[in-house]
């Protein structure tokens, strides 16, 4: 049976992204959306463009799918079929990691818990699950706004609240990180939600590729980061990859 062919797989996802989205998007933010290089991106949206599925409002401005001859209706992935295809690997995260685990997706304007592991060592108890979680300050937070051009806008759109003195409320200094986010594959939170807190978090990609949600871990700082309160690599490689995981659960990255 013939595999997968990829130019269309990817070029299926660049139309679902666009369909997606309100406004127009650039190159830039439609390869960095899917994780493919920006040559890559641009050498599909061209042909997309030349076949009528994709236009732009001018040259060298951003893309939109042609709605007149192409609409896609595409729903984000539903909460109660990430939670099951998330449960096994973050209850494995919590527990190879001693930290409580949660998945997070940006949904309806915000991001949102959709599935939270409680530590395993009997630790704090507070559930979590459909509580909000800050874009700008949390790790998972900082994942979906690196990624996701929805989220991106909409905390474009509102005032980067400062919960703690270490809160990024900078915007050059928040878009610095986000572009150290997409580089690394995972984002970090020390101090920035509460104090003494810190979080760890990587993507979740759906099947082409588009980022869907984030999966994290959080605890106190001394445990989630080494002297120099950075995020311990040990925890980064556990976290990064369950994200591999649970994307592969929703069909990134597999072999056909």
């Amino acid at each position: 049976m013939p595999g997968i062919v990829q130019s269309v797989e990817r070029a299926a996802a660049i139309l679902r992204l666009l369909a997606e989205q309100n406004e127009p998007l650039t190159l830039s933010q439609i390869a960095s959306a899917l994780g493919l290089a920006k040559g890559t991106a641009h050498g599909i949206v061209r042909t997309l463009a030349e076949v009528g599925f994709v236009e732009q409002d001018q040259r060298s401005g951003p893309y939109r799918v042609a709605t007149e001859v192409f609409r896609l209706g595409w729903t984000r992935l539903d909460q109660n079929e990430l939670r099951s295809k998330a449960i096994n690997w973050t209850d494995a995260l919590a527990a190879r990691t001693g930290e409580s685990a949660r998945v997070a997706a940006f949904h309806a304007g915000r991001a949102q818990v959709a599935h939270h592991v409680f530590r395993g060592d009997g630790g704090t108890q507070v559930l979590v699950t459909g509580s909000i979680v800050p874009l700008h300050a949390s790790a998972m937070g900082k994942v979906l706004l690196a990624f996701d051009p929805g989220a991106g806008r909409s905390a474009a759109n509102t005032e980067l609240t400062a919960f703690t003195h270490r809160t990024i409320i900078d915007r050059v200094i928040l878009h610095r990180e986000l572009a150290g986010v997409r580089d690394t594959g995972w984002a970090g939170s020390v101090g920035e939600v509460e104090p003494g807190v810190a979080g760890i978090a990587a993507p979740i990609r759906d099947g082409g590729g588009y980022v869907v949600a984030a999966v994290g871990i959080e605890g106190s700082i001394d445990r989630v980061c080494d002297d120099r309160l950075r995020p311990r690599a040990a925890l980064v490689t556990h976290v990064v990859r369950a994200g591999r995981a649970i994307s592969r659960e929703l069909g990134h990255g597999r072999e056909w």
